[in-house]
């Protein structure tokens, strides 16, 4: 697949997104900003994490993502019990007496990873090396995923008994933390009228892993003025309250900022917003656009934050 230009292909994956919210729109009635972050997280390459009560169509959504860009999806439902190897796969003795590998769900391209938070750590870390790597190492043997690879995990912020949270380390690596909110009552009353009849939305896939990882390789290749990416790195290291961009207002309200991955996402970001909005090059609106749910789980509010009743969000939009 080959266009004339980079200026041709941004194009077209403008198009493309079009299409695929239409597709996913005959299924998710709403949550206009969750697929739009879904979608810009898997043409920048990244993973997603998901918080939300129970019964918001999360499932349904990846499962709609899916097919709209014709990839394999697997669902693994995290338990306190879960191993590992009942992630990434395990080693069995044939009949030949040789042992030999057998893959594990890990091994598609989309993974719904449902309450990822009910998991001990070492499960959790299992699926940490799929994400970061793109590949898992079982009995010593390093085995590669299969390419686009992504990950959208889900949480559940109501019950927390017999929860593990997932540690600072594993939140970094989510590109987006995306909150899931009630559906408003039209939106309510459209779900209901389209799930209890016999009306079922067929989606189209609208594109193919090979065009989904050259549209990865476009946003890379998509130019950043200085000032943008200048903005970018400096929005992140504002978070940081021992640094020099801190304010007085920041170094009372964090504890702790977001690292370098936060500015390398919020540029990939931007990048990718620009281009979906048939932009080629990404400006500071960019950057702030996406900025909310690549920086709310890498801050850490202080005691005054949270006496004084402030999101992460509202401390985020005191930093534009």
């Amino acid at each position: 697949m080959q266009y004339g230009s980079d200026v041709e292909a941004a194009d077209a994956l403008s198009q493309a997104y079009k299409k695929l919210r239409a597709e996913i729109g005959k299924v998710i009635i709403g949550q206009d900003e969750v697929i739009k972050y879904v979608l810009v997280s898997i043409f920048s390459n990244g993973h997603c994490l998901l918080v939300g009560v129970p019964g918001l169509a999360k499932t349904l959504l990846v499962q709609t993502v899916a097919q709209a860009l014709h990839l394999d999806f697997k669902r693994i439902q995290f338990t306190p019990d879960l191993m590992p190897s009942d992630i990434i796969g395990s080693e069995i003795l044939g009949e030949d007496r040789n042992f030999k590998f057998i893959a594990g769900p890990v091994f598609s391209n989309i993974i719904l990873a449902d309450e990822i938070n009910r998991t001990p750590p070492k499960t959790q870390a299992a699926l940490l090396e799929a994400m970061q790597e793109k590949a898992v190492t079982a009995a010593g043997v390093t085995h590669k995923l299969s390419q686009p690879f992504f990950v959208l995990a889900t949480q559940n912020p109501i019950e927390q008994e017999g929860t593990y949270p997932l540690p600072e380390a594993q939140l970094d690596r989510f590109m987006f933390n995306v909150t899931l909110n009630y559906p408003s009552f039209a939106e309510e009353l459209q779900v209901v009228k389209n799930t209890t009849g016999t009306l079922k939305g067929d989606v189209i896939p609208v594109l193919n892993a090979q065009q989904i990882i050259y549209f990865q390789q476009l946003v890379r290749n998509i130019p950043v003025a200085d000032n943008v990416l200048e903005y970018a790195v400096k929005l992140a290291a504002k978070t940081r309250p021992e640094g020099e961009f801190a304010t007085p207002e920041i170094k009372r309200l964090l504890n702790w900022g977001a690292g370098p991955r936060a500015s390398q996402f919020l540029v990939l970001g931007a990048k990718c917003h620009a281009v979906i909005n048939g932009k080629y090059s990404p400006d500071i609106e960019d950057v702030q656009a996406i900025a909310k749910p690549i920086l709310s789980h890498r801050i850490v509010r202080s005691y005054h934050a949270e006496a004084e009743g402030l999101s992460a969000d509202a401390i985020i939009e005191k930093l534009f």
